[in-house]
């Protein structure tokens, strides 16, 4: 298994800082007092495309043109962040950019996405679909197929994890949603380069179990979506990249209820008056539910609040909940 250094982490934050600063991490009282730790929040939900996607794109873009400069343009299927972050790098050094969701998806998502230029392609009712028709239009014609785990979009999402780590070096835990691996596997690459020793819990939905159950095999298990609200971890497939720096890296991987995620939305915005989408919650969902345990109780733990792209039809539902 690679991983990448410290000088490498480094070279794609230079990428990333061209198109965006980095963000703040906060602790918020009241979110401390109802976990009873020290929690970091990660602000990954203020990067210009609202989530932590934004920073692999650029990297990828431009390492990807050095190799074929005369690239007709690119394609990827997405739930929706990945393929802003795309359609934002796309756009960025002039490449046409086509994405392919899933009927269904985030109206406020697909909305983004064609803001930044892409034209968008409805297939299918979930990410497999979407991602197998991509695959057929990028050899149709002739596009270059962004895939959702890759080394260069790993590298720019480690900026985020480096600049967390180094602003709290002594955090015990970090947990991190996983929707197809780039992120979590950048918190890996960053705490490998600075040489530290925080454990690394995933955080998978209960209803899209299948890189839970994979960590309990051992190896690849596919298994079905259900969530209707953290999109974007709703994953049918491991990817078969990213499965195995998971497996032998992560300390475990826990699963949390799409009421848990409610919650933790929630409680994002009540404690911290921060919007989160499903995914973006899925880390705080995780702590709450794990509070009582040595795990989280008196820790000092860091949260990536990965995202903030929901539907505001579906967020006032979440917030009139109990």
């Amino acid at each position: 298994m690679y991983l990448p250094t410290l000088e490498e982490l480094e070279s794609a934050a230079e990428i990333v800082y061209r198109a965006m600063p980095p963000t703040p991490q906060y602790q918020w009282p009241l979110l401390n007092a109802a976990l009873g730790a020290r929690a970091w929040v990660k602000h990954e939900n203020h990067t210009p495309l609202g989530a932590f996607k934004a920073r692999g794109g650029p990297v990828y873009m431009e390492r990807l043109l050095k190799r074929l400069p005369s690239l007709k343009g690119v394609i990827a299927a997405t739930r929706g962040n990945h393929g802003q972050s795309v359609a934002f790098s796309a756009r960025q050094y002039g490449l046409p950019a086509t994405i392919v969701v899933p009927h269904g998806n985030s109206v406020e998502k697909n909305a983004a996405m064609q803001a930044l230029g892409a034209t968008l392609i409805e297939q299918g009712t979930e990410f497999q679909e979407a991602r197998e028709h991509a695959r057929m239009l990028a050899e149709r014609d002739g596009l270059h197929m962004v895939p959702s785990w890759h080394p260069d979009l790993v590298a720019g999402v480690a900026s985020g994890w480096l600049e967390l780590f180094r602003a709290q070096p002594e955090l015990d835990l970090v947990l991190v949603p996983i929707g197809q691996g780039s992120g979590i596997c950048a918190a890996i690459a960053a705490r490998h380069a600075l040489g530290l020793r925080t454990r690394i819990v995933g955080v998978v939905s209960a209803h899209a179990p299948a890189y839970r159950l994979s960590f309990e095999a051992g190896h690849a298990v596919e298994a079905p979506v259900s969530t209707v609200l953290a999109d974007g971890v709703a994953c049918r497939v491991p990817d078969a990249q990213s499965l195995p720096m998971i497996l032998e890296c992560v300390d475990d991987i826990v699963t949390v209820t799409d009421d848990e995620v409610a919650r933790a939305m929630r409680m994002y915005f009540r404690a911290t008056h921060n919007v989160a989408e499903g995914a973006g919650a899925a880390a705080l969902a995780a702590a709450m539910k794990l509070r009582a345990t040595p795990l989280i109780a008196g820790r000092t733990i860091g949260l990536p609040l990965s995202g903030g792209n929901v539907d505001a039809p579906l967020f006032r539902r979440v917030l009139e909940g109990d």
